[in-house]
């Protein structure tokens, strides 16, 4: 079990809370009651330290990597078991817990381990960025340009760590008198004009809210829902549009299924809520990337 301490949970009270989910894999036979050596606890320390903890794991056999934390650190874990064989299961301790609540695990962390333990093991596709300098990362949930990478770059570590979702709630309406950077992405053949892009695995956004409904990770592609305009005012609109769940028939938004993206332009990127560098980049499909404890009933 890969661990984040700072984990918005695990930061309350780490070993009581680590204790409570050992007891939990305990009792759903995740980890045989009785055997508490079947399971390596390994916190991480800095950013970066889970990918390297996962290909350690990966290398040395495990039978199932767990990752314990938000999505930035289900991010690093997935990075570092790409490719390989060994089965991950998402547990949630993070501020908005995409992943966990995508899968239907929830955010109550006894409850998730009890969902889990009913879990299938399933191939699932990754998306990639590719940078302009030649490096490159996965993502399992989604990745987005622009607007919502700005908010991201923008926001105060210590203002996350109190507030919680709140924060990125604060840092989008601070962005109401700022002109939105325009960039270029090219879908399909077609070239579109973007303050906001989003290319999603997933359905869920940000914890609470759906932009691409037609998303899911067992699919082999992405949902992409372009947002055009400069004005901030008409995100507002946007947003009326996704509390709605109509985003994707508002004047402005296009709503795309495709394997890849390329952008141009010099705005900011995010990868599965992580800041990722800013534009040229693209995004593409990596089929059958990694496995993935999912909902028997997970479409």
């Amino acid at each position: 079990m890969i661990y984040n301490p700072a984990a918005g949970k695990l930061r309350r009270d780490p070993a009581r809370i680590l204790q409570r989910t050992t007891e939990a894999l305990g009792r759903a036979s995740l980890v045989p009651n009785g055997t508490s050596h079947a399971l390596k606890l390994m916190p991480t320390s800095a950013p970066g330290d889970a990918t390297r903890l996962a290909q350690e794991a990966v290398v040395s056999g495990a039978d199932l990597i767990l990752a314990l934390g938000g999505d930035g650190t289900i991010n690093e874990v997935v990075n570092g078991m790409v490719h390989s064989s060994v089965p991950l299961g998402i547990l949630p301790a993070g501020t908005a817990n995409v992943l966990a609540m995508e899968l239907g695990l929830g955010s109550n962390l006894e409850k998730a381990v009890e969902r889990l333990a009913d879990c299938a093991e399933q191939r699932v596709a990754a998306g990639k960025l590719c940078d302009g300098r030649g490096g490159s990362r996965h993502f399992l949930a989604m990745g987005g340009v622009g607007l919502d990478a700005k908010i991201v770059y923008d926001l105060n570590p210590r203002f996350k760590a109190w507030a919680g979702k709140f924060a990125y709630w604060t840092g989008g309406f601070a962005h109401v008198g700022q002109s939105i950077g325009q960039f270029e992405a090219r879908v399909n053949g077609d070239v579109y004009q973007c303050g906001f892009a989003l290319a999603s695995r997933v359905r869920n956004y940000g914890g609470d809210l759906e932009i691409a409904s037609g998303a899911s990770l067992a699919n082999d592609d992405f949902e992409i829902v372009l947002f055009e305009g400069s004005n901030p005012l008409r995100y507002l609109g946007y947003m009326v549009g996704v509390l709605a769940k109509r985003v994707e028939n508002w004047p402005g938004v296009h709503a795309l299924r495709a394997g890849r993206i390329d952008f141009t332009g010099d705005v900011h990127m995010q990868v599965d809520g992580e800041y990722a560098g800013r534009l040229p980049a693209s995004f593409e499909i990596v089929p059958a990337a990694l496995t993935l404890l999912m909902p028997r009933a997970y479409k």
